[in-house]
């Protein structure tokens, strides 16, 4: 019975995280004039600044899922890629070492677009 309180308070914590940033973004979008594409690009920049100062880890032990699935983990990850790529191959690995390392995630959602265009039928406006 543990175990299932364990996994419904995991459940808790991410959605809460997750629905936290969703309604930061929100705020942004209804408070401010930014478009949503600065408001991702900002998110990007979070998650590259905490993963370049070194709380990321932290954050996404205590967070989970609710941090490292939206865009802030994206940002994580390609610093985090860009980091180690530097320290084991120079300079040039800062610039190849984030695209490494997130190229599996933005190859499964290009083959996961085009399968949705598959089964629907987009139509442009």
């Amino acid at each position: 019975m543990g175990a299932v309180w364990s996994t419904i308070g995991t459940y808790a914590i991410v959605f809460s995280v997750g629905g936290a940033l969703c309604a930061i973004a929100e705020l942004l979008i209804v408070r401010t004039k930014l478009t949503p594409a600065r408001i991702l690009v900002i998110f990007l920049i979070v998650g590259i600044a905490l993963e370049a100062v070194g709380v990321y880890d932290a954050i996404l032990e205590v967070c989970q899922a609710g941090v490292s699935v939206p865009i802030v983990g994206f940002g994580a990850a390609l610093a985090k890629g860009s980091i180690e790529a530097a320290r084991s191959g120079g300079f040039l690995g800062a610039f190849s070492g984030g695209l490494i390392r997130t190229a599996y995630g933005v190859g499964a959602a290009i083959v996961m677009s085009y399968i949705v265009t598959l089964v629907f039928s987009p139509k442009t406006k």
